[in-house]
């Protein structure tokens, strides 16, 4: 687990509110597992014939996994159980790769991760709007510069292809 989140997560005990604000991102339709999976897909798909840009998306995807990580971590320190579902503790709308925008084009792909991208923003932003737990929002609030981060790189791969 990266430092940086370390201290904010020490301070972080059950809250239910807070828990059901997080979890979207974790395992939602258009949260982070799913950018995780989307990357490794397009990683392995265009490896071949774009592989610097393989090499981008096998970059983002890391640090997506790294995201699917901490997001877990908060959950349990939240009082859930990490477990694939958009609404822990409950087991019911499991997460399904379905999510995934399995491209066939690098244009098409770019596109795909720009929308995921935005989306991941957006989730981001009306989560710090809806936390009241500062740790929490602290945690969230680096998510969503990171997230920011890999939005910017995408939109120079767009420039350059």
């Amino acid at each position: 687990m990266n430092e940086m989140y370390t201290c904010a997560r020490e301070e972080i005990k059950k809250d239910a509110r807070a828990l059901r604000t997080v979890s979207p991102a974790y395992a939602g339709r258009g949260g982070v597992l799913t950018a995780c999976l989307q990357y490794v897909y397009q990683t392995i798909a265009i490896g071949e014939t774009h592989p610097e840009a393989a090499k981008q998306f096998e970059r983002i995807g890391a640090e997506k996994l790294r995201h699917l990580q901490i997001l877990g971590d908060l959950i349990v320190r939240l009082g859930a159980s990490p477990m694939f579902t958009a609404c822990p503790p409950f087991p019911v709308s499991y997460y399904s790769a379905s999510c995934v925008e399995y491209s066939k084009t690098f244009s098409s792909m770019l596109d795909a991760d720009l929308r995921l991208e935005r989306g991941l923003i957006e989730r981001y932003l009306q989560m710090t709007e809806e936390l009241e737990n500062p740790a929490v929002y602290d945690i969230v609030s680096r998510l969503l510069e990171e997230t920011r981060g890999h939005l910017a790189a995408l939109e120079r791969m767009c420039a350059v292809s």
